[in-house]
C-alpha cells in the first residue's frame, strides 16, 4: 500500500488570481530545444505537457525580449509573431491539462556573444574585459560553446528602449496564451548585472546606490505590470549567486530593499534561488533555505523557494512557513509526473546532466512516468 508522505505541499495555495491545487512548481530551465529562429517546437510542447498537472504551476524557460538579448542560439523567444505562434501551441496544450503557465522574460546583457545577437555587441551596465576573457564562462552558439564576446556599456538614453522591449514581450506573452509572466532578475542576466555592484560601476541614475541600481528592475516591473496587472507578474532572483561573474558587496541589504520595493506592485510571487545553488550546480550541500527565510520577512506576497530541494526538505520548508511553494529543477527534468511521485512517496527517476543542454528528445521527453 502506498503511503502519502507529504501534507502541506498538496494543499491549495493562491498565486495572484489563481488557486493552485498543489505547491510543486516547474521553474524556468533553459534546455536549448527551440529552433534557430527561437521558436518553440512540438518537442517543447510535449515536454511541458508531460509536466503539466491539474491545478499545477509551470514557468516556461527564459524568452529573450529582443534578438540582442539572446543568451543561447536555440532558446525560445517572445519578440516576433512567429515566436508567439510557436508558444501558443504549447500554452494551449498545457491548459488542456488544467495547469497555470507563466512565461519568463529576460535579456542576457553581456552574457552572450555576437553569434547570437546578429553581430551586435552585447551590452552591460559597465565594461569589464575580465568577463569575456574568463574561460569558465561560455556561451552556446551554432558553432558550439564559446567565450562571450566583448561587451559595451549601455548609454543612459538606451535603457528606456530595453524597458519597452520587456513591455512588448509581456504583450506578446498575452497573445501567446500565457497566464502571466516572470521577470528574470538573476542567473547573471542583464537585470541582475544592474543590481550587483561588482558589475554595475555606473555614475548616472542607474548606478551607485542600491536605489539607483535597482531602478532598471523597477522600471521593467512597472512596464510589465501595466500590461498584466501586478497579480499576474512574478520576479525571480538569485541573491547570493556568483555564477556568471556577478555578485554584490552587501546582498542582504540589496535584496531586502528589492523585496520591500516590489511590495508596491502587488505581485503574484517572489521566486528566490537559494545560495546553495550557483547556476546549475550545488555549491553548499545540506544548507537550508536561508534566502527564502530572510526575504519572506520583507516581501508581503507568496515566496517560491528554488534550488536543491528534495521532497522532504520542500515539505518542511512549506510546513514551517518559509515559502508558499517550492520549485524543482533537476527532479522535474527527470520526472514528468513529479507531483504525483512526491505526493505518493514514489521513487524518483535519476537525471542525466549530460543531456540537459542537448537538442533532441534524449533526456528531454523520454523519461518514464511511474508504473508499477
Amino acid at each position: 500500500m502506498t503511503t502519502i508522505v507529504t501534507r502541506q505541499l498538496f494543499t491549495p495555495v493562491q498565486i495572484g488570481p489563481f488557486t493552485l491545487k498543489h505547491r510543486v512548481v516547474l521553474p524556468a530551465m533553459s534546455r536549448l530545444r527551440a529552433t534557430t529562429g527561437n521558436v518553440a517546437t512540438d518537442l517543447m510542447r510535449e515536454f511541458y505537457t508531460q509536466r503539466a498537472s491539474d491545478g499545477g504551476f509551470l514557468i516556461a524557460e527564459s524568452s529573450p525580449v529582443a534578438p540582442e538579448g539572446r543568451s543561447y542560439h536555440t532558446m525560445p523567444a517572445l519578440y516576433n509573431d512567429e515566436q508567439v505562434e510557436g508558444w501558443k501551441k504549447v500554452t494551449d496544450s498545457v491548459h488542456e491539462k488544467g495547469a497555470i503557465f507563466f512565461a519568463q522574460l529576460t535579456h542576457a546583457g553581456r552574457a552572450t556573444g555576437t553569434a547570437n545577437t546578429n553581430g551586435a555587441d552585447p551590452v552591460s551596465p559597465s565594461v569589464d574585459p575580465t568577463f569575456w576573457n574568463n574561460k569558465n564562462i561560455v556561451v552556446s552558439t551554432k558553432d558550439g560553446f564559446v567565450l562571450p564576446s566583448p561587451h559595451r556599456e549601455l548609454k543612459t538614453d538606451e535603457i528606456p528602449s530595453i524597458v519597452d522591449q520587456f513591455r512588448q514581450a509581456a504583450v506578446n506573452a498575452q497573445k501567446a496564451g500565457f497566464d502571466g509572466v516572470e521577470i528574470l532578475s538573476g542567473n547573471s542576466h542583464l537585470v541582475e548585472q544592474f543590481l550587483h555592484d561588482s558589475v554595475n560601476k555606473r555614475t548616472d541614475r542607474y548606478g551607485g546606490s542600491i536605489e539607483n541600481r535597482m531602478r532598471f528592475l523597477m522600471e521593467i516591473v512597472d512596464a510589465v505590470v501595466q500590461v498584466w496587472g501586478g497579480d499576474r507578474v512574478g520576479v525571480r532572483v538569485s541573491p547570493s549567486s556568483v555564477f556568471g561573474q556577478v555578485g554584490d558587496s552587501d546582498p542582504h541589504a540589496l535584496y531586502q530593499q528589492v523585496a520591500e520595493r516590489l511590495n508596491d506592485f502587488g505581485l503574484a510571487y517572489f521566486h528566490v534561488i537559494e545560495p546553495r545553488i550557483s547556476g546549475a550546480d550545488t555549491v553548499a550541500e545540506g544548507q537550508g533555505p536561508v534566502a527564502a527565510d530572510e526575504l519572506r520577512k520583507a516581501f508581503s506576497g507568496p515566496i517560491i523557494a528554488a534550488g536543491g530541494f528534495e521532497p522532504d526538505t520542500a515539505e518542511t520548508t512549506v510546513a514551517n512557513g518559509v515559502a508558499s511553494l517550492v520549485s524543482f529543477g533537476r527532479h522535474f527534468i527527470a520526472n514528468p509526473d513529479l507531483p504525483k511521485r512526491i505526493e505518493l512517496g514514489l521513487p524518483l527517476n535519476k537525471y542525466d546532466r549530460s543531456t540537459f543542454y542537448a537538442f533532441d528528445a534524449k533526456g528531454y521527453t523520454d523519461y518514464p512516468f511511474y508504473s508499477k
